[in-house]
């Protein structure tokens, strides 16, 4: 399986100075290494104000090539468009997933990095305790169809999959 991070980072690359939107980003700890690599601009949105200011600090040497967001992603005003959209750990919680990659969609002309869960025997049953049971907080798994026909329905031309032991990534382009 690929290294959510690594394959971020190769994706980036793939771009000159890459404008970069992190869905659900949090503490920005993929936003260091996207800025250290060149990315112009860089911009975390998050439900999370504890999370945001961790990011803050994380980020604060890269001055106003950084933007932080506390907000709901579907409402959010992001301005421009970005060539570059993460969601990592993101897609474990949401519940209409196809109107989020359909925002994203909309806000982004290049490529998007997305990680999903998938059900699996020996990590499943755990999960659903420790979330949705214990935690009160509803989780959702994805099959390697759906996330293909989920980037495909928001106006992406082609779409990576790269499954591991517990979900995919995801590397889907305009």
């Amino acid at each position: 399986m690929f290294n959510r991070r690594e394959l971020a980072l190769a994706v980036a690359r793939e771009f000159d100075a890459p404008a970069v939107l992190d869905v659900g980003g949090g503490s920005g700890r993929i936003g260091e290494p996207i800025l250290d690599a060149g990315a112009s601009r860089y911009v975390d949105i998050d439900l999370s104000d504890t999370m945001l200011d961790l990011a803050r600090e994380r980020l604060g040497r890269f001055g106003d090539k950084v933007e932080l967001i506390q907000g709901d992603f579907l409402t959010a005003d992001l301005g421009a468009s970005f060539d570059l959209a993460l969601a990592l750990g993101y897609f474990d919680y949401i519940e209409d997933a196809g109107a989020h990659i359909r925002r994203i969609g909309e806000l982004c002309s290049g490529a998007a990095v997305a990680s999903f869960p998938r059900w699996t025997w020996t990590k499943g049953p755990i999960r659903k305790l420790r979330y949705e049971v214990i935690n009160n907080c509803p989780i959702y798994d994805y099959t390697g169809d759906g996330i293909s026909a989920l980037f495909k329905n928001a106006g992406f031309t082609r779409v990576e999959l790269h499954p591991g032991k517990s979900g995919f990534l995801a590397v889907a382009r305009k």
